[in-house]
């Protein structure tokens, strides 16, 4: 009795949070699915009657620019930063040894809790120098730069659980180390490649310092930067804001849902050793 009593207020704690963990998505997609005189008159939780898409043709309109830049910059950035790491990684679990390695990894890692507003400054000047500002070039080169530590720092803890033997061996058979790397190590790091990719392209995506920082007008302003120019000056249009907040979320959505077998496997690899 008290075992079924117990089980049955662990369901119920459960339903409670995760009823408190739904309710705001349900009411962004309420709201969102109301006219703007709904929106006045009912609370958020409201349903729609009747519901009507108009929310999102106009969030749309207004963000399908914006979405192509940040589509745009974000995957390049995610495929350079992890490229980049990659080889960063590779280099100091394999190539380096002993206390220099380790060394120079603390350092690199240093960047990784360096706040955004500590840089912003000398960032819009070197961008600024570099012709660079309110361009996608631009926004690829930070995001790349300021993503090197984190995905180095992954792919150098994944690559210390390689076996030495195996790169010693390939040595022996006159491998030089880009040969070792592309042959050898590259093969086996699609989880890391996985779990980093993943991990770069939801926080780009989804940054907004940078992207109002370093543009101005559309040409290469970010998603997330259009969407809290939704709202509107006078009026707050909050339909059109929740309609366009569920459009900006819905690549990262896709994406997890996608690779999210494969996120779970990176992150399992090498945990069950023999």
């Amino acid at each position: 009795m008290t075992k079924n009593l117990s089980r049955a207020l662990l369901y119920g704690v459960l339903i409670f949070l995760v009823f408190v963990y739904l309710l705001p998505l349900w009411s962004a997609i309420t709201t969102s699915m109301k006219s703007t005189e709904q929106v006045a008159l009912t609370t958020p939780v409201t349903p729609a009657f009747p519901p009507t898409l108009e929310a999102y043709k106009i969030a749309f309109s207004e963000l399908k620019r914006p979405i192509l830049n940040s589509l745009a910059f974000t995957v390049f950035a995610t495929i350079f930063s992890s490229v980049l790491g990659s080889l960063a990684g590779f280099t100091l679990a394999k190539l380096l040894k002993g206390s220099t390695s380790k060394k120079l990894l603390m350092i690199i890692t240093f960047g990784v809790f360096l706040p955004y507003q500590a840089i912003l400054i000398p960032l819009v000047r070197i961008i600024s120098n570099l012709g660079l500002y309110n361009t996608i070039p631009g926004l690829i080169l930070t995001h790349t730069a300021y993503g090197i530590p984190i995905t180095t720092l992954l792919f150098a803890n994944y690559y210390y659980e390689i076996p030495d033997e195996l790169i010693e061996a390939a040595k022996v058979d006159g491998a030089n180390p880009f040969s070792i790397y592309l042959r050898v190590v590259l093969p086996i790091s699609m989880p890391a490649f996985v779990v980093t990719a993943i991990y770069q392209f939801v926080n780009i995506w989804n940054d907004y310092l940078f992207g109002v920082v370093l543009t101005r007008g559309e040409e290469a302003m970010p998603a997330t930067v259009k969407l809290a120019n939704l709202k509107g000056s006078f009026v707050a249009n909050w339909n059109v804001q929740m309609a366009g907040a569920l459009i900006v979320a819905l690549p990262t959505l896709l994406i997890m849902i996608a690779l999210g077998k494969y996120l779970i496997r990176g992150y399992t690899a090498g945990a069950v050793k023999e």
